[in-house]
């Protein structure tokens, strides 16, 4: 019986549907950990600091990696206090293969497989899917839920915006294919090499790495530069609305919310109120 309790404790501490609201005592720290090892691994690849410090990022790396480990272990032997986990066995290998856990074991990986520095380094940054995963209840999840109903309600206009960017795009490399194959063919001289023009122009990004140099191709150029405006204030638009709508329904279930615990305050009696 103790020993279940125990794991019933830690079972509630790690697992954030068992926590019910927001995130535990201990999944923050392990978000901190797991922030901290991000730090960690961006600042390796930084040669001025660090050279001479080896030994400690290797140290370092070990204790993340080793709590990691800690916690993975805790959480097979305490997925069994889930419904949907518990026969002993089974369910632990049930559990085993489910994205979550998956998820957790790429995080202990380089522990496992000795990879340190550079050979561990996208297996460290996909531990922030970890952050997403344990903060994913809560406010954030009705945030992140209402986000994506909003762009859901809005996906017929998206996919005209983003059907009208594609016909435009390949419109205007057709044009500057035409246009500057004859005078530029290492940067126009088929549509595809074009296509890497109109992209670049259209998104507004603008490297300079190729333009066309010919009368009509600066012309035609000057008018698909005008009509990007357009495009990518549509969709931007769009995604503005669909924010605000989602900001605004999560207003007014908060509202609704509060509103229902007045109504049922103001319906208990007095001295239920005063006890």
């Amino acid at each position: 019986m103790l020993r279940k309790t125990w794991r019933h404790r830690v079972h509630v501490q790690l697992e954030p549907t068992a926590w019910g609201y927001g995130l535990s005592p201990v999944n923050w720290v392990l978000c901190t950990l797991i922030l901290l090892s991000l730090l960690g691994a961006i600042l390796e690849t930084e040669p001025r600091i660090s050279v001479g410090q080896e030994r400690l990022i290797r140290e370092l790396e070990l204790l993340f990696s080793s709590v990691f480990m800690l916690e993975y272990l805790l959480r097979l032997w305490v997925c069994v206090e889930d419904r949907r986990y518990q026969r002993p066995i089974i369910g632990r290998l049930r559990y085993l293969v489910t994205p979550a856990a998956l998820i957790d074991l790429v995080a202990v990986l380089p522990l496992l497989l000795g990879f340190v520095g550079a050979q561990s380094l996208m297996l460290r940054f996909i531990r922030l899917l970890r952050v997403a995963r344990l903060a994913q209840f809560g406010k954030l999840s009705r945030s992140v839920h209402y986000l994506f109903a909003a762009i859901a309600s809005r996906r017929y206009e998206l996919s005209i915006s983003v059907v009208l960017a594609a016909t435009m795009i390949l419109f205007a490399s057709i044009m500057l294919y035409l246009l500057e194959k004859d005078v530029q063919p290492e940067a126009f001289g088929s549509i595809p090499r074009a296509m890497w023009w109109a992209i670049i122009t259209f998104t507004t990004v603008g490297y300079g790495d190729v333009y066309p140099i010919t009368q009509l191709g600066r012309v035609f150029a000057a008018l698909s530069a005008l009509a990007s405006v357009a495009m990518v204030a549509m969709p931007t638009g769009i995604m503005a609305a669909a924010f605000s709508d989602a900001m605004q329904r999560g207003r007014h279930e908060l509202d609704d919310s509060a509103g229902q615990s007045r109504t049922y305050l103001d319906k208990v009696p007095k001295k239920h109120k005063d006890s």
